[in-house]
């Protein structure tokens, strides 16, 4: 999960790159407007500029993608698994394990060791006297 994380924001980061190269080198809608003060034509000033060029679509691509990323990165954030801790923390589980001393298997694994039956231990607060016979 760790390595496909790594390699969206990889991706997220070229894209975004790229994205601003692609509309930094797009000719502006405003760069026009000095020649619809009397020269040139001027029908065009503030309407259809007629079909997209290569830059406008490959941008419109780039968005989608870096927009699909962004949602990517949002699910890989929220859904990590949950991790029972590092080595270290195994290794103390490992210690804490009850072993019974005839074999020095866990107690749950060892298949001489009898079950012990549960002790009847008073609620916290009674005595021996408040327990009815």
């Amino acid at each position: 999960m760790e390595m496909w994380m790594n390699v969206v924001i990889a991706l997220h980061v070229l894209i975004a790159l790229a994205i601003i190269g692609l509309v930094l080198l797009q000719h502006g809608k405003g760069a026009d407007m000095g020649s619809g003060f009397g020269s040139g034509s001027s029908g065009s000033l503030f309407g259809a500029t007629g079909s997209a060029n290569f830059l406008s679509r490959a941008t419109a691509v780039l968005a989608t993608i870096f927009f699909l990323t962004s949602l990517g990165l949002a699910y890989l954030a929220t859904n990590k698994p949950k991790s029972s801790g590092g080595v270290l923390d195994a290794a103390k589980k490992e210690l804490s394990a009850p072993t019974s001393p005839a074999d020095g298997k866990p107690a749950a694994e060892s298949s001489t060791a009898a079950p012990k039956p549960a002790a009847a231990v008073p609620a916290e607060g009674s005595k021996a006297k408040d327990v009815p016979q």
